[in-house]
């Protein structure tokens, strides 16, 4: 029995033959085949040769000199994968925004104080809560210097929109300033002073004229000149007694700060020599911290009356009882001094004392009487004006502004017409003997004398220079 394959045997020859489609399939198969394996080959071959590279270029990068990587350079850039656009920390630090350190200025800002200002109003100005100003000004103590802030005045405030006031700085003068600043969940005030430079200066003079001309032409402020003054006030009158000749010298301290003068200087230590008689003054400072001035030997300069209540003035007409008056054109006797000056010339009292008249009298035209305990008083006539703030009963201490020299009443010009009265009787003021102010206390005294030998001893150099260069 003949049996016919179950495979057909002509798929061979027909696998050989180029015309069959098996024929045309083998040999594409295995090229692809092929190409595929030596792909996987070539991808895994040059992956480590990559990661060696990379390795070989970071090496050479580190140990080769910057500007000498060359090769190192090359192979990185080249081999090297692309750099992302975001840097990716280290692994366990976290990310952060790094912010610029805010500027401790800019929370800062200066208030100048006007008109009408309170520390409510600036307050409620620069937007801080009526809540933190009652905090403020419940410390006590210097803060309250800030209830009595004047126009031109500044504040430097600091702040911010979460906890509002953080600090305050007020310079309350140029040696002390006050600084408020935030304490925990409160505030606090801290009070700074700055301490001065001293420097000791000199003076001397020779009045020509007028003593005021003679400290002017040496370089002596108003003010200073005003203080040697009343200094030598009790002992000397400026509008009788001044001579051609007479001279002057001082010693007086400064304070100095930043560059800049503050006060208008202190005398330590001055020689008035008036018609050849000289007087001498010592500033000193006891324990208890009363200051005044003294003579050589202790005794006080002060006196209990000043030998004249206008500065700078000459008399026009002294104590007579037999002077013919100008207005009347009769005899009358004139029981006290006139002092012709300007008009508003400001009016001092001549010793502390009580207001027992002030008003209109007569032809003494604005008139003011000063009661000085129950053996004198005096009396300032022909005024312009008063001075504010005082009335009848009031208290007057030595020195100060009672009324302005004007020519109210009988008077035929701007003067003060001034009297003195001793136990009811009309006294010479020119003439009078004044009662002093007591001496230094004995237990200072030998304290006082090293004080004032020192000061003197520089006094009496000056002087002598003086005198070698008016000489010459």
């Amino acid at each position: 029995m003949n049996y016919q394959p179950l495979i057909n045997t002509d798929y061979k020859s027909r696998l050989g033959r180029p015309g069959s489609r098996l024929g045309r399939i083998q040999p594409i198969h295995w090229l692809l085949v092929s190409l595929a394996a030596s792909f996987v080959a070539i991808v895994v071959l040059i992956m480590p040769f990559q990661a060696e590279a990379t390795r070989q270029a970071q090496t050479i990068n580190k140990s080769t000199p910057a500007g000498d990587q060359g090769i190192g350079a090359e192979i990185t850039r080249q081999l090297a994968l692309p750099e992302r656009d975001t840097a990716i920390p280290p692994e366990g630090i976290k990310a952060q925004s790094i912010q610029p350190e805010p500027d401790p200025e800019e929370d800062w800002q200066t208030v100048t104080v006007k008109s009408g200002d309170s520390l409510a109003v600036i307050f409620s100005r620069v937007g801080l809560s009526a809540r933190q100003l009652h905090e403020v000004l419940a410390l006590g103590g210097s803060t309250h210097t800030l209830k009595k802030i004047h126009p031109g005045e500044t504040l430097s405030i600091r702040s911010n929109p979460e906890d509002g006031l953080l600090a305050l700085v007020y310079q309350i003068d140029p040696l002390n300033s006050l600084t408020v600043r935030r304490n925990g969940d409160g505030f606090e005030a801290i009070t700074t002073h700055r301490t001065p430079d001293k420097r000791i200066q000199h003076a001397s003079g020779v009045i020509t004229s007028s003593l005021f001309l003679a400290a002017r032409k040496e370089g002596i402020p108003d003010s200073l000149t005003m203080e040697l003054a009343n200094i030598f006030g009790w002992d000397i009158d400026f509008a009788l007694d001044i001579r051609e000749g007479d001279r002057f010298t001082l010693l007086y301290e400064e304070s100095w700060l930043d560059g800049k003068r503050l006060n208008k200087g202190t005398i330590l230590a001055a020689e008035f020599v008036s018609q050849g008689k000289a007087h001498q003054a010592i500033r000193y400072t006891d324990d208890s911290g009363k200051t005044d001035y003294y003579a050589l030997d202790g005794s006080s300069m002060r006196k209990a009356f000043l030998r004249s209540p206008v500065a700078f003035t000459r008399i026009s007409s002294g104590f007579s009882l037999g002077r013919k008056h100008p207005v009347l054109n009769k005899i009358r006797a004139h029981k006290g001094v006139d002092y012709a000056a300007s008009r508003g010339t400001p009016v001092k009292a001549t010793s502390d004392g009580k207001i027992t008249f002030r008003g209109k009298k007569g032809g003494y035209g604005k008139t003011v009487v000063i009661q000085h305990g129950s053996k004198y008083s005096t009396l300032y006539a022909h005024l312009s004006g008063y001075a504010k703030g005082q009335r009848n009963g009031g208290r007057i201490k030595q020195g100060q502004v009672i009324g302005y020299v004007g020519s109210t009443g009988l008077a035929t010009g701007p003067h003060l017409h001034y009297e003195l009265r001793v136990n009811g009787t009309h006294r010479n003021p020119l003439t009078v003997k004044l009662p002093g102010s007591p001496p230094l206390d004995k237990a200072y005294y030998q304290d006082f004398r090293e004080t004032a030998d020192n000061l003197f001893a520089r006094l009496e150099t000056l002087r002598e220079t003086q005198v070698a260069a008016n000489r010459n």
